[in-house]
């Protein structure tokens, strides 16, 4: 029987990604050096941030998973956010790195060596990357992982990178052209420094107590609207914010004044119920208050 446990689940999935990451860099290096291609070497070099990455990934998940305490009542789900950016450093960190090796070699061209075997290697290390990448991706948007779903984001650039590569190498073998080499790894670089920028602001945006998204707030919106419609209610100061895996979800929900608190406390239970089927795993959060008294509305730019 499958394991029901989304945080177990989760750290089975880091683990996979680690043992992708493994077995690539073997694949890369080896490409490397049987071809002794700078391009070759940039792919090896990222696949290098896909291992690092996979373990402040595993790190990261392990303590999000951890439950609420004392400290951290709303949980530790945000700790996937710091693996991120990390992650995302750490991408950039490599792009620099391929660029400086590149530019070397650019000016000291060097004829690539035993490029089919090179070239079929790295080709079956594109493969294991693309099927671990979409696995991750399913797992992430399954599981509401923000820091699986960058990881199949960053092995999917690798896939098109190692790809580009592979074109790269084989130009080069067929044309004779040694400098178009360290020009393929200066685009590779180029390909890696937004990957990383993307990840660092994605990072930031969680951090920063960002929406949930527009797709959820309009289902959000959808059940509001229908509660308007078949009960005497309104609602005004609602927020949402994304934590990692975990979404927050608060309103007023203003009732009649001769509504008796058992009748209130009946609708804003079913109330949460929905909302939290519009934004499966969310935390749902409601205030009741008298809809006719001036009060209430007080606090209604909240909303704004």
């Amino acid at each position: 029987m499958a394991d029901a446990d989304p945080r177990r689940r989760v750290l089975r999935y880091a683990w996979f990604s680690i043992g992708a990451a493994l077995l690539t860099i073997g694949l890369k290096v080896a490409a490397y050096l049987v071809t002794d291609s700078v391009g070759m070497l940039s792919d090896a070099l990222e696949s290098l941030v896909n291992l690092a990455a996979a373990l402040i990934a595993l790190y990261a998940l392990s303590v999000a998973a951890r439950p609420p305490d004392e400290e951290h009542a709303y949980g530790h789900t945000k700790a996937e956010y710091f693996a991120v950016g990390i992650e995302g450093g750490l991408v950039l960190i490599a792009a620099y790195s391929i660029a400086d090796a590149a530019l070397h070699r650019l000016f000291a061209p060097q004829a690539i060596e035993q490029p089919g075997l090179g070239l079929a290697i790295s080709a079956v290390a594109a493969t294991i990357n693309g099927a671990v990448a979409l696995t991750l991706r399913r797992a992430a948007t399954q599981l509401r992982s923000v820091t699986l779903a960058a990881d199949a984001h960053h092995l999917l650039t690798d896939v098109w990178t190692t790809l580009g590569v592979i074109a790269g190498v084989a130009l080069v073998a067929l044309s004779g052209i040694s400098w178009l080499d360290p020009l393929i790894a200066l685009l590779v670089a180029l390909q890696i420094v937004r990957t990383g920028i993307e990840l660092v602001r994605g990072a930031a945006l969680g951090l920063m107590d960002t929406a949930v998204t527009a797709a959820e707030r309009e289902r959000i919106a959808g059940t509001l609207q229908r509660y308007t419609e078949e009960h005497p209610v309104a609602f005004h100061a609602l927020r949402t914010r994304q934590s990692g895996a975990r979404a927050f979800v608060s309103l007023h929900v203003l009732v009649p004044d001769d509504w008796t608190v058992r009748a209130a406390h009946t609708l804003a239970e079913q109330l949460e119920h929905d909302l939290r089927q519009a934004v499966p795993g969310a935390v749902v959060f409601t205030h009741l208050e008298p809809r006719d008294d001036p009060r209430s509305f007080a606090d209604e730019a909240l909303q704004r």
